[in-house]
């Protein structure tokens, strides 16, 4: 994450910005990013709620901790911090905030009701939590046309539907479920439906085959394999960005993902 850090970025940007726009913040309010990453939600909710508003950006990486803290200052924004920590188990030694965010940082808890009620105890009574998650995999080409490409060449086992993972959230049913055993009410989902570019808009088609065997799950598992299997898998990878990109908007493929926000 950390060496693909402005990628990432590049990639989600759109659903961030929709996720923001959605949550209607408002200056004064103190806000909790949760998985904040390399802060980039963090620094933009910032914006909005100075100068008397604050965030604070949690996140269980050490390393993007201090890229955070680093790109914030660089930024010279004031009124945000980040603190090294599992919102899951976080407790707080200062007053409770106004509002929960999460771009994407919510679906990885292992025991994810567990989270979420403890996530409830961070913020004041009847307040308002804000999510990006993914959608179901089957909506989202954007990875499952690569995972696709990867099961020509390896037996992949299916994977959990509701396991920690980017796509834990995709079914509305255990979403709303973990939503209301961790506390949270008055839930409201609309979809994000859009086109997203693989690594950002600049990249070329081998510089997205490089980010993509570095830093995504079809990488890892490819990681596993011998040479001459990731050697035509990356081929057929190539052939597939080749046919989804465009000059000047890069490897362009469809994605979905819930915004989400309800009530403690």
């Amino acid at each position: 994450w950390l060496a693909n850090l402005d990628y990432f970025e590049q990639m989600i940007a759109p659903i961030g910005k929709a996720l923001v726009e959605r949550a209607l913040f408002q200056s004064g309010e103190r806000v909790i990013d949760i998985g904040s990453g390399g802060g980039a939600t963090t620094r933009e909710v910032a914006r909005i709620v100075a100068p008397e508003g604050e965030v604070l950006g949690l996140d269980v990486a050490p390393m993007l901790v201090a890229e955070a803290e680093k790109r914030r200052a660089e930024a010279s924004i004031g009124n945000a911090r980040f603190i090294c920590a599992d919102a899951s188990t976080f407790r707080l030694k200062e007053p409770l905030f106004d509002r929960l965010v999460s771009r994407f940082g919510s679906m990885f808890f292992a025991e994810p009701s567990a989270a979420f009620a403890n996530m409830k105890g961070l913020i004041k009574a009847n307040s308002r939590i804000d999510l990006a998650v993914w959608g179901p995999p089957s909506e989202n080409p954007w990875m499952m046309e690569m995972m696709s490409v990867v099961r020509r060449h390896i037996e992949v086992p299916p994977a959990d539907p509701r396991a920690p993972g980017p796509f834990a959230f995709g079914d509305l049913d255990y979403l709303n479920h973990t939503l209301a055993s961790g506390g949270f009410q008055d839930v409201q989902i609309d979809p994000y439906i859009g086109q997203q570019a693989i690594g950002g808009a600049e990249l070329t088609t081998i510089e997205v085959l490089d980010f993509v065997l570095s830093s995504l799950g079809v990488g890892r598992i490819l990681d596993e394999a011998s040479e001459a299997i990731r050697t035509k898998a990356s081929e057929d990878l190539l052939l597939l960005f080749e046919n989804h990109f465009s000059p000047g908007s890069g490897v362009v493929m469809n994605c979905k993902a819930w915004l989400v926000s309800a009530r403690s």
